[in-house]
């Protein structure tokens, strides 16, 4: 795996394309119009612990972001990053508000939803526990964090999780819920809220583009 180019004349994203981290930083470099390389990191075949990718993440994780001689490696710093490097058009709101809940929504996504779904804590539930027990875990997850963001955006969506605009929350929220449908079989007829922004996300340019099958390295329909 080739060594990131400094300064390079557009960002690189090193991304899986499966990841809901990976989607996520996706959807903002498209969202921020911004033309970048791909590099593909293929998890299942180990090429995270490929030394010359830990040069550019020692945390082995994807994404990883390359833009000049900026190296980020994780999706929220990676998405704070490009807010303040390319503010047009913005992520964030400037109510204090309405950013904040737009930060606690991505939080609750990246540390409270998605972490306690990740592959290797799967595979460590299937071994320790039982086959077949990983799914239950998934659902309740996914379940206690959609409630509480359902609970938290009813009141203030708009046509979007925060209003009228797309914003931080929905680059979150979006392949959180795209992975719970598709993944997990989550019946989102219990969040309606998101369900209705799932909709648009599903009809937006740029959310369309950053869908996983849509990558260069994902596999070819059988």
């Amino acid at each position: 795996m080739a060594e990131p180019c400094a300064p390079a004349s557009r960002p690189i994203l090193y991304s899986y394309w499966r990841s809901s981290c990976s989607h996520r930083v996706r959807i903002a470099l498209n969202l921020k119009g911004l033309d970048y390389e791909y590099k593909a990191v293929n998890l299942l075949k180990g090429e995270q612990s490929d030394p010359e990718f830990m040069k550019i993440n020692p945390m082995k994780f994807v994404p990883a972001l390359v833009d000049g001689d900026a190296v980020i490696g994780d999706s929220y710093a990676i998405a704070l990053y490009l807010e303040d490097r390319y503010p047009e058009p913005p992520l964030l709101p400037k109510d204090l508000k309405m950013k904040a809940l737009n930060i606690q929504i991505a939080s609750i996504v990246c540390s409270g939803i998605q972490p306690l779904h990740n592959l290797t804590l799967l595979r460590y539930i299937e071994q320790k526990v039982g086959t077949g027990e990983s799914i239950p875990w998934v659902q309740q997850q996914i379940d206690k964090g959609f409630t509480a963001v359902e609970n938290m955006i009813k009141g203030c969506a708009g046509k979007y999780a925060t209003g009228d605009e797309v914003q931080l929350a929905d680059v979150f929220l979006a392949p959180q819920i795209f992975g719970a449908v598709t993944r997990f079989q989550i019946d989102m007829s219990n969040y309606p809220t998101l369900a209705r922004v799932h909709d648009e996300y599903m009809r937006h340019p740029a959310f369309q583009a950053a869908l996983p099958d849509r990558q260069p390295d994902a596999p070819s329909p059988a």
